[in-house]
């Protein structure tokens, strides 16, 4: 009995460690392990946010599409999720236009992993 326990407490374990990984957009496939993630039904433009506290690097998912950024202190993206309308602060505060967004990863620093 304690063998089959064992057993399947393993099973379970080893398919619980899957890893989940995303094509974001400009960057290619990224490991969600180190990230913290919301899905964010509130929103409607603004569908899911992932964030690396050490790395200071957030992933969105817009409409079906993964982004990141870069160089985002915590309290950035604390104040991202939790503003009234999510998709005005993003546009606001996060995206900026070309190269002069604010955490834009073409010209900050982009982890590895």
């Amino acid at each position: 009995m304690i063998k089959l326990i064992l057993a399947f407490a393993l099973c379970v374990w080893s398919i619980g460690v899957q890893a989940e990984t995303v094509d974001v957009k400009y960057r290619g496939a990224v490991d969600l392990t180190p990230f913290r993630c919301t899905d964010t039904p509130r929103s409607s433009f603004v569908e899911r946010v992932c964030y690396d506290k050490p790395n200071q690097y957030m992933i969105i998912r817009l409409k079906s599409t993964y982004y990141h950024y870069c160089e985002m202190p915590e309290a950035t993206f604390n104040a991202f999720v939790a503003a009234s309308s999510m998709g005005q602060y993003f546009n606001a505060n996060i995206k900026g236009t070309g190269k002069d967004g604010l955490f834009d990863c073409r010209t900050h620093k982009v982890p590895s992993y």
